[in-house]
């Protein structure tokens, strides 16, 4: 059952040309972004969304393409770009959306004049994420359709008709993904690149865009509401919404996104009739269409990843129109609630149902895969990474100052920093929301009448980190506050922050100096040390222990890996095996996978392609055993 031919609307009259390119799916939304004209992109980074906004700043520099330090912000920019009549995108992650849902609310009412597409990667599984939310409800909550691809080329294609769409009803668009499509290569037809003569003017539209205005508020919900309703009709006979399979198949399956090709790869595998509706449109529900579908139908299954969002929509349009048709899905146990759908998934739900028709099922059991024969290898901080210093000498210090690391509660945050929870460090007690380390901190030094710890990368601190640090200097909190200043934003592929001074495409920037921007607020003890000097970095933190009211050390050091890339690897420590005893205490406090036991010598070594030379460990053998070739030559 081959899908159609994607379809081009009327972005069709921009391709002058069409060629084939291997790419990403986030590569090709990024192409079929530049080949709509979009002027402005910006968003946070965040597997799986990242590569699209890196992807146009490298394919056309030109184009404004910057990261902001948050999603909201990044989405009100956007929207100031949209009421100029320019086209824009902002990019996230699944939990991205809730930072932004704010002004997504409030843009929804004012609408827009240039094309304006929200591109929100939600992570089933999850692979990369806190949860596994799933941001299709956010267009029911907020009023706006949600378009989501099936693979590569629909997303390229599809970007292009959500501009068209967005310009249309003069509403933004929700532009939902999820990793498979965001990380798959296939394939793909593109087109060139397109700048639309375009000049930016805005409006003074007070009813539109003052949001005080009550009586303006009414009229701008009633005309949200006009504009769904046009826009499911326009989904109705939308080209990417289409039926597969033979009209008088008695059996239907309803499916959005990525597994429609789950369900396109195991039919042949099933010796049965059935009628598919793909769909690309889970808001509004294109209900017309839907119901000229279980038309005819002794029963239906709803194949949609993440929660049972379509299912939920077709039962309620079945019911309203009266339609008794049985629909199955997630709600009836056919497939599960929690993970990511696989083919097997698919294929064992589609058994069941032609097993036993139009009966209610209990969850059935997971397909188990085999498991591979490669061992476990639990995440690591990469040896050379600054965090295993900071948080080292944070441990050491409070055993110093006898608090105890069960004690004194160390918050993480979202970041590389959040591996110190593996042994041997075990340090930080929660990783809960960007900036979240802070207002954890704050809270808990009310109620527990201690000084609490909490830990927070640059990049998370200048996403959302600096309103609680704030709050704490406001309240006069009892809060240690150390920002882990790696000069990058690393877990999401070294993108640039305000504390960095860079761009995605080479522009200079202003450096926002964490140090003078922490002064400023009001804190009084703010020190920044170096985390490879663990005797530095203990002291600083013993010191800000002892201080009432909030106090911030900046722990900053470059991360390695940018480091590594540019060759400025210096001198790397070695073992001496006559002063090594084998006690491994290097190996314990440090973690470092560069140290290596080797238990028939009874001796540690150091692998030298692995190390970095940062000598932490040099600095934790209590009998002086890891040495830097240049001691050793002045006689240390």
């Amino acid at each position: 059952m081959e899908a159609a031919e994607s379809p081009l609307t009327e972005s069709s009259r921009y391709l002058r040309k069409r060629k084939r390119k291997l790419l990403m799916g986030n590569e090709a939304i990024a192409y079929g972004a530049l080949e709509s004209g979009v002027v402005f992109a910006t968003g946070y980074p965040g597997t799986p969304s990242t590569e699209v906004i890196e992807t146009i700043a490298r394919l056309k520099p030109e184009v404004f393409a910057e990261w902001a330090p948050n999603e909201k912000v990044a989405l009100e920019e956007a929207a100031g770009v949209a009421y100029t009549g320019l086209r824009a995108l902002v990019t996230m992650k699944c939990v991205g959306l809730n930072v932004a849902a704010d002004p997504l609310m409030s843009l929804a009412y004012s609408g827009v004049e240039g094309g304006l597409v929200v591109l929100v990667a939600d992570d089933p599984g999850p692979h990369t994420s806190q949860t596994e939310q799933d941001d299709r409800y956010y267009g029911k909550l907020s009023l706006l359709p949600v378009l989501e691809p099936a693979d590569p080329q629909e997303a390229h294609d599809l970007i292009k008709y959500a501009y068209e769409l967005s310009e249309r009803y003069k509403v933004p668009v929700i532009f939902r993904t999820t990793t498979r499509v965001n990380h798959t290569t296939a394939d793909v037809e593109v087109g060139d690149f397109v700048e639309l003569d375009r000049k930016p003017v805005f409006k003074k539209d007070i009813e539109r865009y003052v949001r005080a205005s009550m009586e303006g508020n009414r009229k701008r919900h009633r005309w949200l509401n006009e504009t769904l309703v046009k826009v499911e009709e326009e989904f109705n006979s939308m080209p990417f919404n289409w039926i597969d399979g033979k009209e008088d198949a008695k059996i239907g399956i309803i499916v959005e996104g990525a597994p429609y090709n789950y369900v396109k790869e195991v039919l042949p595998e099933i010796n049965e009739e059935f009628r598919v509706l793909k769909l690309s449109t889970p808001h509004p529900l294109p209900r017309r269409l839907v119901l000229e579908f279980l038309k005819g139908l002794d029963y239906a299954i709803v194949v949609d990843e993440g929660a049972p969002f379509l299912e939920e929509e077709v039962k309620v349009a079945a019911y309203e129109a009266g339609l008794n048709v049985p629909v199955y899905g997630k709600r009836t146990g056919h497939l599960p609630l929690e993970g990511e759908l696989t083919p097997n998934l698919v294929k064992n739900a589609l058994l069941r149902l032609i097993g036993e028709e139009g009966e209610t099922y209990e969850k059935p059991e997971e397909i188990e895969l085999a498991e591979s024969l490669a061992p476990k290898r639990p995440p690591v901080m990469c040896p050379g990474c600054p965090h295993r210093g900071s948080y080292r000498a944070a441990l050491d210090a409070l055993r110093d100052l006898k608090l105890g690391r069960y004690k004194v509660p160390i918050h993480g945050d979202i970041g590389c920093y959040a591996l110190s929870l593996l042994p041997p460090l075990e340090a930080i007690w929660t990783e809960f929301v960007m900036g979240a380390s802070i207002s954890l901190a704050n809270g808990q030094s009310v109620v527990m009448d201690k000084k609490i710890i909490a830990t927070i990368g640059d990049s998370t601190f200048f996403h959302n980190g600096i309103p609680p640090l704030i709050d704490a200097l406001y309240k006069n909190l009892n809060v240690l506050v150390m920002i882990l200043d790696n000069r990058t934003t690393a877990m999401t592929g070294h993108q640039p922050h305000p504390g960095t001074g860079g761009s995605e495409t080479g522009r200079k920037f202003r450096e926002i100096d964490i140090e003078a921007l922490v002064k400023a607020l009001g804190v009084r003890y703010v020190k920044t040390v170096d985390p490879y000097n663990l005797k530095e970095t203990g002291e600083a933190i013993e010191e800000a222990m002892k201080v009432e009211g909030p106090a911030v050390v900046i722990a900053r050091r470059e991360c390695v890996i940018p480091v590594i890339r540019r060759g400025e690897i210096g001198e790397k420590p070695i073992v001496v095996e006559d002063r090594c005893t084998g006690c491994k205490a290097c190996i314990l406090l440090t973690g470092c996978p560069a140290l290596v036991y080797d238990p028939e010598t009874n001796k540690v070594r150091i692998d030298e392609l692995l190390c970095t030379g940062c000598g932490v460990c040099n600095q934790t053998c209590p009998f002086d055993a890891i040495k830097f070739p240049s001691e050793l030559k002045r006689g240390a």
